[in-house]
Formats: structure tokens, C-alpha cells, sequence
């Protein structure tokens, strides 16, 4: 089985692990699960199945929601520029992953933590002006801060399959 594989331990890293990679690492395959070294692995198909696009998918929405308050609204460039960095998040990891390369997946994943720090930065910005409240701020800044972790996590990992292969 070829693509990615979607480790189901506590950091939910995702793994990008090749054919020729899962035979020399002895994984089994039982009732359609895949076992890597004890831990279960699922296939993914599709950009859409992985958990930190899930999660930068929602963050996204969330940045919707947050400018269209009144005040955030009319700030057009503050508004304009955390949206396009939270889309620029889902956009990078959907291109990265479509790339079928992990040398170039872990480039636009660098680019995809860069728009995470961009978009954290930004939540500053909307704070400091009263655009959005203390909990919109936080509940915000942890969504971009466990994602920028996913994606780090993410990125050690194929640099360690890139190395090896």
C-alpha cells in the first residue's frame, strides 16, 4: 500500500512511507489495519483525511468567523492578511501533499508553519486593536499552536524517510 500513513499514537503524526520502505520496515497487515512498529497505521488516500488539515481547515473557518465582527470587518488589510494566511495553512499541505514527493511535502509544510506563525502573529494584532475578545484570542492561538506542532512533527518525520531513502 502506497501514500501516506496515519499514525494513531497521542501526536498523531502522519507518516508519508512508500511500498518498497513498509516491506523493509516488517509491518502487518491485519483486517485491513497496517502495524508499524506497534502502532496502528491507516491509510490515506487523500489530503482531505489528514487530521492537520482537519484541524488547519477549522482554524480556517474559525478566522472567517472572527472577521466579519464589525470593527474587524472594516480593517481590511488586518482582515485580508489572516485570512490568506489561514488559507494559505490547508492550500500548502493539500499542494505539498498532491507533490507525491516528500522532499517537496516538507518544503510546502515549511511554508504551511510559516502561515500558522503568520496567522498567531496576526491574532496579536486583532487583540490589540479589540477586534476580537481574550477567549476568541486564545481558543484561536492553541488551534494554530497545536497545528504548527502537527506540522512540525510531521516535517521531522519525512526528513528522517527522505534521509533514509
Amino acid at each position: 500500500m502506497s501514500g501516506l500513513m496515519l499514525r494513531t499514537d497521542h501526536n498523531y503524526s502522519i507518516t508519508r512511507l512508500h511500498n518498497y520502505r513498509i516491506s523493509r520496515l516488517h509491518n502487518y497487515k491485519i483486517f485491513g489495519l497496517e502495524f508499524l512498529e506497534g502502532v496502528i497505521l491507516m491509510a490515506i488516500q487523500r489530503f482531505e483525511e489528514m487530521k492537520v488539515w482537519q484541524d488547519a481547515r477549522i482554524l480556517t473557518k474559525s478566522i472567517y468567523t472572527i472577521t466579519q465582527k464589525r470593527l474587524f470587518k472594516i480593517d481590511f488589510g488586518l482582515r485580508d492578511q489572516i485570512q490568506r494566511a489561514s488559507v494559505s495553512i490547508i492550500s500548502n499541505i493539500a499542494e505539498g501533499y498532491e507533490r507525491d514527493n516528500n522532499k517537496e511535502f516538507v518544503k510546502f509544510l515549511g511554508y504551511s508553519k510559516g502561515s500558522v506563525g503568520e496567522v498567531r502573529s496576526l491574532l496579536y494584532g486583532a487583540l490589540d486593536q479589540a477586534y476580537i475578545t481574550e477567549g476568541e484570542f486564545n481558543i484561536n492561538k492553541e488551534m494554530a499552536i497545536n497545528i504548527s506542532s502537527q506540522i512540525a512533527n510531521f516535517i521531522k518525520y519525512l526528513k528522517k524517510r527522505v534521509k533514509a531513502a
